[in-house]
């Protein structure tokens, strides 16, 4: 198939899988998703940076997927009231569409089907944990790792810093990613460009977090300091033990989940050794690094302390992925392009990680048999997913890994209603805000919405940090007004398990948690 048109089919069949991605899970959105909702419209319709009105906040975790859901309101609005889930559908195929974008450059250059670069969408878009949080940057992640991937198999490093600035706005966190694909495979593969990635890296990026760190205060959202302060809340689960919990829960569809991920450890593990063993291996530079990326950011979430919140698994568990289909795409490709330049009667050129071969030297090496049957196992795990993921119902009543109180949409008859009854005063959230504050519009305060609350906790891990983390978050927190008197609340919400009785009162119901019901109270 010619580049072109090989690029327009996987965009446009990655475009259509994203779309049915929302569709399928648009009325069943998990409640963080509704945080980054929330902030997307305040920003959209009045120019704030927050979760509730007239209070600046800074606990937006992917300061990227803000700024597109806001402009997707922007654009909605043109054509009437502003949509922020229409922006989210918008958001959602743009990215599966730059993804298979990214498959499609990787494609065309290591030689490897169509039917591989396909695959490679497909195995993020049925995972489970990125489904169960749409609306979150969940597919914003393995786009930006993916194109970043593409620009190392291309050997272009300024593209590959300028999708790494954008990577970086996704999640900070993702530098992890940055960094090791550009020791493992970029710098070797640009050879003497390699400042060019780094330079045009933190041109994309810098600005947004020094603009952060001036005016909203922290450079780094207040979520790391809020996160890292949740001890117990997940007892006696850990990031590092936590798929074990999702297991408890949704054993068939986690399982589907972990598989490929395991395979990409196998694959990251083999490409080590394969450039080891064999003079002329098969070009694994990229698939390598986004597997050693994905295992390095697992284990720097497990240091970091934080609880086991499905999303934070997105990255490791699509990166691992996409490395095993990357890996073994490289490998039977390298066959048909050996086969291809034999025909010529050349040598290959260099592939992305330097090495040259012969065609017949590699044509007796780059045996494709092997691959193509691990790459049919991998199909088959995605087709079994896609199946598990369906018979939930369509669409989805709640996502396939949820936690919370409530439904979305009883969440948002309890908001919509709350907002009717506080008007503007101050209330207090039971620990779940976003759904709330999304269709309460009203002044529901925490730690999410309400920066006064933060001193107090950026205290406590002040105290409890060594020599080095204390002063990263003196630094992150310099120009953070410790001062600041949290909101005062005139009501409490609060969740009991059980139905409700009595006047504000609402009884909901969780797929996780069986029947509840919230109750407003007055502080006196």
């Amino acid at each position: 198939m010619a580049g072109r048109k090989r690029t327009a089919v996987v965009v446009a069949v990655s475009a259509v899988a994203g779309l049915a991605a929302f569709l399928l899970t648009r009325a069943s959105l998990t409640d963080d998703a509704y945080i980054t909702l929330t902030y997307a419209r305040n920003l959209a319709e009045y120019g704030q940076w927050g979760l509730i009105p007239d209070v600046t906040s800074n606990s937006a975790t992917s300061p990227l997927n803000v700024l597109l859901l806001a402009l997707g309101i922007v654009i909605t609005g043109l054509f009437g009231d502003p949509q922020p889930i229409v922006a989210l559908g918008f958001v959602t195929v743009g990215a599966t569409a730059a993804l298979g974008w990214a498959w499609a450059r990787m494609s065309a250059r290591l030689r490897f089907p169509t039917s591989v670069a396909l695959l490679g969408v497909a195995v993020v878009v049925v995972n489970p944990f990125v489904l169960s949080a749409i609306g979150l940057e969940v597919l914003l992640v393995p786009a930006a790792l993916a194109g970043f991937a593409a620009a190392t198999v291309e050997r272009r490093p300024v593209w590959f810093g300028v999708l790494a600035g954008l990577t970086v706005l996704v999640r900070l966190d993702l530098v992890v990613f940055v960094v090791v694909v550009f020791v493992v495979a970029t710098a070797r593969a640009v050879g003497r460009r390699w400042w060019q990635a780094p330079v045009a890296m933190v041109v994309v990026a810098l600005p947004w977090y020094v603009f952060s760190w001036v005016v909203f205060g922290s450079a780094v959202p207040d979520t790391l300091v809020i996160k890292q302060s949740q001890d117990g809340l997940f007892d006696p689960w850990t990031y590092a033990s936590g798929i074990g919990m999702y297991l408890d829960g949704a054993t068939v569809a986690v399982l589907l989940a972990v598989v490929p991920a395991g395979m990409g450890v196998i694959a990251s593990l083999a490409a080590v050794a394969a450039r080891i063993a064999v003079p002329e291996p098969p070009a694994l530079g990229a698939a390598a690094a986004l597997g050693a990326g994905g295992m390095a950011y697992y284990l720097a979430y497990v240091l970091l302390g934080v609880g086991p919140y499905h999303w934070y698994y997105v990255p490791p568990l699509t990166a691992l992925a996409m490395c095993a289909v990357l890996a073994l795409g490289a490998w039977w490709g390298q066959r048909r392009g050996a086969s291809a330049d034999g025909e010529h009667g050349r040598d290959r050129e260099s592939g992305p990680d330097g090495t040259r071969s012969g065609a017949r030297h590699v044509g007796r090496r780059a045996n494709p048999v092997v691959a193509i049957g691990l790459l049919g196992v991998i199909a088959a795990v995605v087709a079994t997913t896609a199946v598990v993921q369906a018979q939930r119902g369509v669409p989805w009543r709640s996502p396939t890994i949820f936690g919370n109180w409530a439904s979305a949409e009883d969440y948002a008859r309890v908001g919509t209603e709350l907002g009717r009854r506080v008007g503007d005063a101050p209330v207090r959230s039971p620990g779940e805000i976003g759904t709330l504050a999304y269709f309460c519009e009203c002044r529901i305060v925490d730690v999410f919405s309400d920066r006064g609350r933060i001193p107090g906790l950026l205290e406590e891990r002040l105290s409890e940090s060594g020599t080095i983390g204390s002063a990263l978050l003196e630094a992150n927190y310099l120009w953070f007004d410790r001062d600041r008197e949290p909101l005062a609340p005139e009501y409490r919400l609060l969740y009991s398990s059980g139905p409700g009785r009595g006047p504000d009162t609402w009884t909901v119901h969780s797929d996780a948690r069986g029947v509840g019901h919230f109750t407003l109270v007055r502080i006196r």
